[in-house]
């Protein structure tokens, strides 16, 4: 079976401005949206692939991306499609995703 979905990066930036190129044409509440989509996208490829973690970029800011992030992260953890999640000790702007226990 041929595989179908790319192979992500094992470090993900969800800022909009690191894989959107029309900024200008979104809502804030739009850019959240797609930060989340494409968080999603890029965790669903890394179990895909089986990695055993994927890194996120999330920012400091207001927290709010950040909350979304870990707000769907729990849901992922939840149905047990990944094992845990937690800060990255050097870089508390980056979330690690262990996929795999």
């Amino acid at each position: 079976m041929a595989r179908s979905l790319s192979r992500p990066p094992k470090t993900v930036d969800l800022h909009a401005e690191a894989f959107l190129a029309d900024l200008d044409n979104y809502e804030l509440n739009e850019l959240l949206a797609e930060s989340l989509d494409y968080l999603r996208e890029q965790l669903d490829a890394a179990i895909y692939w089986s990695y055993p973690e994927i890194k996120f970029i999330h920012g400091k800011g207001r927290g709010i991306l950040r909350n979304a992030v870990y707000e769907e992260l729990q849901h992922y953890k939840s149905s047990g499609a990944i094992s845990h999640y937690h800060p990255s000790y050097q870089n508390e702007d980056i979330v690690i995703v262990v996929i795999g226990l």
